[in-house]
């Protein structure tokens, strides 16, 4: 077989989940998950749109995604490129993956769900910072909540610091940028990106 186009064939290969593995997916966020999203400065966000799939970094200040309810997350949504790739996607479809990371733990924590973006100025107003409000903020209804073991972070050793590049062995995002798009200025284009993470990061 060269490829595989069920989930039939899936099984075949990979054979069945182990009863733990199984039973540790839960619908609602307990005490371990919500301590975890508390520690946690930084996850990847999964929407589906009429043009696919789509994932996206979200990060802030450790907590700062709120925990409503065992079954309800806030997620704020900060100042991006305008894009709003996301939220455009949650319009077509509510369906969400977000996986939760914490520095220093290998394993990491998945959420999937549906979401809403809510606007109300009482619900938003917590996650202001520097006086700044976000535009708005998703509400996450959870379906299934579990921790990932943390193979995929020991493979690839991420939080070790001796494995981390040196930023100049990688070009700038101004240089990149300047590079795809003619009539650019890598220098300018840079000086431009960090005025905007001084001064609209928020």
């Amino acid at each position: 077989m060269s490829t595989m186009t069920s989930e039939s064939d899936l099984r075949q290969c990979y054979g069945q989940p182990s009863e733990l593995v199984q039973k540790k997916i839960l619908p609602k966020l307990d005490k371990h998950a919500k301590a975890f999203i508390a520690l946690s400065p930084f996850l990847t966000l999964a929407t589906r749109g009429p043009d696919g799939a789509d994932c996206s970094p979200r990060g802030d200040a450790p907590g700062f995604v709120a925990v409503i309810d065992d079954h309800t997350l806030l997620l704020p949504d900060r100042r991006g490129n305008n894009l709003i790739d996301s939220l455009r996607n949650i319009v077509h479809d509510p369906s969400v993956g977000l996986l939760f990371l914490v520095p220093g733990i290998n394993e990491s924590l998945r959420v999937n769900g549906t979401a809403k973006i809510v606007t109300d100025p009482a619900r938003l107003a917590p996650f202001a910072v520097h006086g700044r409000v976000p535009a708005s903020a998703l509400e996450i209804s959870v379906r299934e909540v579990f921790f990932h073991c943390g193979k995929a972070l020991i493979r690839s050793d991420l939080w070790n610091p001796a494995r981390h590049i040196e930023r100049s062995s990688f070009p700038t995002l101004g240089r990149i940028i300047a590079d795809q798009i003619s009539g650019l200025e890598a220098e300018q284009t840079d000086a431009y990106l960090q005025d905007s993470y001084k001064n609209r990061l928020y």
